[in-house]
């Protein structure tokens, strides 16, 4: 499946469109600013961006630049009405961005990601419809702030499980709400929310408490094992994991959860 980051404030319509395009492609939601933007446009590798421009004028204008900059092979297409994507009318003078007017269907959305990437339509519905019926993957959600990290540990893992990609804590619970997990790895030192704090969010929630949670830390000391001994993850590694302990480990996980 083709790759998409959909940037954009967390609301009805993002959340819409994210759950959409999720049947067809590979989506990863992302936030307006341009420092996390750049991080994960290395992670993702994305074949198309689509930003959501509502609330456009709070929009950190960098990330139209930093886009059309670094990333002219990428095509963007942006979600807006008319007011909101005037602000950024310099960059759609070219063919890299394109604005679909809001209130826009779905349909209209799938036709113009389709177009920009050269697919037929209906053979991104069959292949979505194939790949549905035959993916019994085990769903595993990575939550690290360090990027090189994330990518380390994707590569390792997406062989044998579907992986989806997290680099805080808020985004991880999004990326809960948006599809349950089978296993969580957690990286223990992040900052503002760590792995504690996003651990005691999941536990928050009746319906995730028996999704098993694996810390990941870097620090081998005996009181920082033992603080996240204290909080009783299904397990935990010291980064960087090595591959086939890593995985021998999330599959006895699993087949006890």
């Amino acid at each position: 499946m083709k790759k998409i980051l959909l940037i954009g404030k967390l609301n009805a319509v993002v959340n819409e469109t994210n759950q959409f395009l999720s049947q067809y492609f590979h989506v990863q939601l992302c936030s307006e600013n341009a420092g996390v933007l750049e991080g994960m446009l290395k992670i993702v590798n994305p074949d198309l961006v689509l930003i959501s421009l509502i609330g456009a004028y709070d929009i950190d204008t960098s990330i139209f630049f930093l886009l059309s900059d670094q990333y002219a092979q990428i095509p963007v297409l942006t979600i807006g009405t008319k007011e909101e994507s005037g602000k950024f009318f310099k960059y759609y003078e070219g063919e890299q961005f394109e604005n679909l007017i809001r209130p826009v269907e779905n349909t209209v959305i799938m036709d113009a990601v389709c177009r920009r990437l050269g697919l037929e339509e209906k053979k991104v519905e069959q292949e979505a419809l194939k790949e549905n019926k035959n993916n019994g993957k085990k769903r595993i959600l990575v939550v690290d702030d360090n990027g090189t990290a994330l990518r380390t540990i994707k590569a390792m893992l997406e062989d044998t499980y579907e992986v989806a990609i997290a680099i805080s804590g808020a985004q991880a619970m999004t990326s809960i709400g948006k599809k349950r997990p089978d296993l969580i790895l957690l990286d223990y030192e992040m900052p503002v929310c760590d792995g504690k704090m996003t651990l005691e969010m999941i536990r928050a929630d009746e319906d995730l408490t028996s999704i098993p949670v694996v810390f990941l830390t870097a620090v081998n000391d005996r009181a920082n094992i033992e603080a996240v001994l204290k909080l009783k993850p299904a397990g935990y590694f010291l980064k960087p994991p090595v591959k086939d302990r890593l995985l021998a480990e999330i599959e006895k996980i699993l087949r006890e959860h």
